[in-house]
C-alpha cells in the first residue's frame, strides 16, 4: 500500500513504530496472570504505564515493582528495559550515521567505511558492537552488585545474582526500576551499591559514539566536537549536581543530615548522578528541599549524551546552545568549538529540539494543574521526569487521575523517541533552494 510504504520509508517513522509495537507486546505480557503476584488485580492502565515506562527506560511506576509483579513479570520488565535501552542506543547511532551519510560525510564510526552511505555491512557491525559493549558493561556491573548483595547483605547466591543482573540492566539503560519497595533508599550510604549503579548509568548515558572514541585511545585534543561536548558537559554537571545536592541535603533538616560524612558523600554522589537520567532514588524526593527539587529538575531536563540510554534534551544540545549565545555575545560570526565551526543547520536543530521540549513541558504541566490540586512544583517535577525519561518522583504518580497518567505515558514516549526522530527528521529533510529571498532584520529583545 502506498501509505504504508511512505511511512516505512522514513527511518524516524520506523523507529516510532518499532517502539509502539514493543509497548503493545509488553502490555499484553504484563496483563497475563502469571505476570502478577498472587492477589494483584489485572489493570490495563497499570500494565500499559509500566510497559511504556520500561520501554522508554524511565522508571516511573504506579505500583510497587517488588510486590505487584511476579518473578515472571519482573523478567518481562527487565526485557523491556534491555530492548528499549539498547534499541534506543542502536537506532540513535544508526540514524546519526544515516544523517551523516545524507550530508555527505563518511560513516567512520561504523568501520571506517569509504562509502558515503550506510550499507548493510555497516549496520551489522554497528549493531554487533553496540550490543557487545552493552552486554559487557552490564555483566561487569552485575558481578559487582552480586558480590555485594551476597557478601554484604547475606542474600542467597541465586537471589543475589538475580538482583545484581536486574539492577545492572536497569542502571546501564538508565531505567531506574528497582526490586525494592523504597527503590535504593536502603543503600544510600553504601558505595559498593551506589558506585556500580552510578558507573553503569554514566557509561550508558555517554552514548556509543563517545564510548567508542574514548576506547580508541585518542588524546583529548583530537576528540570530535560531539565527544568534547558530551564528556566535558557531563563531567561539569555531575560535579555541580553532587556539590549542590550535598550542600542542601547535608544541612540540618536535609535528607542526608542523619548520615556520617562518608555516607553523606555517597548519598550526594547518588543525588547528583541519578537525575542524569537513571531514575533511582537514594532519598525520598517528597522530603527534599525546594532548592534541591529545582536543581534536580534542571539536571533532568538537560539529561545525558546523545545516542545513549539517557534522556532529556541532551547535554550536547544544551552546550551547543550555550556556545551559540557566547558567540553572539562576543559578536563572532561563527560558532566554534574545539577548533571546529558548527554548521548553521545543526544550531537550528538544537534550538528546535530545546524549544519544542520547553513548550511540551510547560503545556503538560498546565494540563496537570487543571486535572489535580497537587502543588505545581511537584507537577513540574513529574512532567520533566517523564519527558526526560528519568523516573524520579515525589510520590505523586499513583495519585494522578487516569488522564494524568496517560499524559505521562505520552510524555515518556515523546521524550524517548521524539527527540531522536525530530532531530533526525529535521536533518534528513534538508532542502537546497536555488534562490534566496531578500534579507530583513526584525527587532529582537
Amino acid at each position: 500500500m502506498p501509505l504504508v510504504r511512505r511511512v516505512l520509508s522514513h527511518p524516524a517513522r520506523l523507529v516510532s513504530l518499532g517502539f509502539l509495537l514493543q509497548m503493545v507486546v509488553g502490555t499484553v505480557l504484563l496483563l497475563l496472570p502469571v505476570s502478577r503476584a498472587e492477589g494483584a488485580p489485572a489493570d490495563l492502565l497499570v500494565a500499559a504505564f509500566t510497559t511504556v515506562s520500561a520501554t522508554c527506560v524511565t522508571g516511573l511506576i504506579t505500583v510497587d515493582t517488588a510486590t505487584y509483579w511476579s518473578p515472571f513479570g519482573q523478567v518481562v520488565i527487565m526485557g523491556l528495559i534491555q530492548v528499549g535501552g539498547i534499541g534506543v542506543m542502536t537506532l540513535a547511532t544508526l540514524l546519526a550515521l544515516t544523517v551523516r551519510g545524507r550530508l555527505g560525510l563518511r560513516t567512520s564510526l561504523a568501520a571506517q567505511a569509504d562509502s558515503h552511505s550506510l550499507d548493510l555491512g555497516d549496520v551489522r557491525r554497528v549493531v554487533l558492537r553496540i550490543v557487545g559493549l552493552a552486554l559487557t558493561i552490564e555483566a561487569f556491573i552485575a558481578v559487582l552488585l552480586t558480590l555485594r548483595f551476597a557478601l554484604g547483605y547475606g542474600m542467597g547466591w541465586g537471589t543475589a545474582v538475580w538482583h545484581g543482573l536486574f539492577h545492572a540492566v536497569s542502571s546501564f539503560n538508565n531505567a531506574g526500576f528497582a526490586l525494592y519497595t523504597d527503590n535504593v533508599i536502603g543503600f544510600v550510604g553504601d558505595l559498593w551499591i551506589i558506585g556500580p549503579l552510578c558507573l553503569a548509568l554514566i557509561l550508558g548515558g555517554l552514548g556509543f559514539p563517545v564510548l567508542r572514541e574514548l576506547l580508541s585511545g585518542a588524546p583529548a585534543r583530537r576528540w570530535s566536537v560531539h565527544t568534547r561536548l558530551t564528556v566535558w558537559g557531563t563531567s561539569t554537571l555531575f560535579v555541580l549536581g553532587i556539590l549542590a545536592f550535598w550542600f542542601f541535603e547535608g544541612a540540618a533538616g536535609g535528607t542526608l543530615a542523619h548520615l556520617p560524612p562518608a555516607q553523606q558523600a555517597v548519598g550526594a554522589l547518588a543525588g547528583g548522578v541519578f537525575p542524569r537520567t537513571a531514575g533511582f532514588n537514594a532519598v525520598d524526593y517528597a522530603h527534599v528541599t525546594e532548592e534541591t527539587e529545582a536543581i534536580t529538575m534542571v539536571l533532568m531536563f538537560i539529561g545525558g549524551g546523545s545516542a545513549g540510554t539517557a534522556g532529556g534534551v541532551k547535554v550536547t544540545t544544551f552546550l551547543l546552545l550555550a556556545a551559540v549565545i557566547w558567540a553572539e555575545v562576543r559578536g563572532e560570526p561563527d560558532v566554534v568549538i574545539g577548533q571546529r565551526r558548527v554548521a548553521a543547520p545543526v544550531q537550528r536543530q538544537a534550538l528546535t529540539v530545546a524549544l519544542l521540549a520547553v513548550g511540551l513541558v510547560i503545556g503538560s504541566t498546565l494540563v496537570l494543574m487543571m486535572l489535580t490540586d497537587i502543588p505545581s512544583l511537584d507537577l513540574g517535577f513529574e512532567v520533566i521526569s517523564a519527558f526526560a525519561t528519568v523516573g524520579l518522583s515525589t510520590g505523586i504518580t499513583a495519585q494522578l487521575p487516569a488522564a494524568g497518567q496517560v499524559l505521562l505515558m505520552v510524555l515518556m514516549f515523546l521524550g524517548r523517541v521524539g527527540t531522536i526522530t525530530v532531530a533526525s527528521a529535521i536533518a534528513l529533510n534538508t532542502r537546497h533552494r536555488h534562490y534566496r529571498l531578500p534579507e530583513e532584520r526584525p527587532i529582537v529583545g
